[in-house]
């Protein structure tokens, strides 16, 4: 997630690796360093293997213990309570931190969702936008569903998007600049 004013990011889930921030499909997200300090007092494993732990085995697969793969996990939350777990997990943290972002902005206009989970499933959308109706943020359920570019209810000042993402080509075209092989 990334906040952004007046065109320029102000702060990102993100640190110094991608393992900071969100919760992700094999990342943990915000950990408690005292916590890797413990286990590594408790289970002896060497730098590779913590880094395949951290980097491969927490998450969303950590917690669900079956997948991470937001579109599994939900088709077996009501089944499955690790399952339904993950998905609340990642839904409560993206609400938290729209909300820390809010109060380090001074508020904002748009909510912008992306990316796989952000453009694909209304289910998560519809719980991470749940309780932000402070923000004066509300949805249309049906907009939500049918994955309007724009799900906002009239009555939000908030507007709230849909983007779809194309990470590779903006890659390109950055490397594509910087080697001055563009107009």
């Amino acid at each position: 997630m990334a906040a952004v004013q007046n065109g320029k990011p102000i702060d990102t889930t993100m640190a110094f690796t991608p393992t900071a921030g969100l919760v992700m499909g094999t990342r943990p997200g915000d950990i408690d360093p005292g916590l890797l300090l413990y286990l590594m007092g408790i289970e002896n494993r060497t730098p590779e293997e913590w880094d395949q732990f951290i980097n491969r085995d927490c998450g969303l697969i950590g917690v669900s213990e079956t997948s991470s793969d937001m579109r599994d996990l939900i088709g077996k939350r009501d089944t499955d309570p690790r399952a339904k777990d993950a998905v609340a997990l990642f839904c409560y943290q993206a609400r938290k931190f729209i909300g820390a972002y809010a109060a380090a902005m001074g508020g904002f206009d748009t909510l912008v969702f992306s990316g796989g989970i952000g453009e694909n499933s209304h289910e998560v959308r519809a719980e991470i936008c749940a309780n932000l109706e402070f923000l004066n943020l509300h949805l249309d359920a049906e907009k939500n569903r049918t994955n309007e570019p724009i799900i906002s209810a009239i009555d939000s000042r908030v507007s709230v998007r849909v983007i779809p993402t194309n990470e590779e080509l903006v890659i390109a075209k950055t490397v594509s600049a910087l080697l001055n092989l563009t107009n």
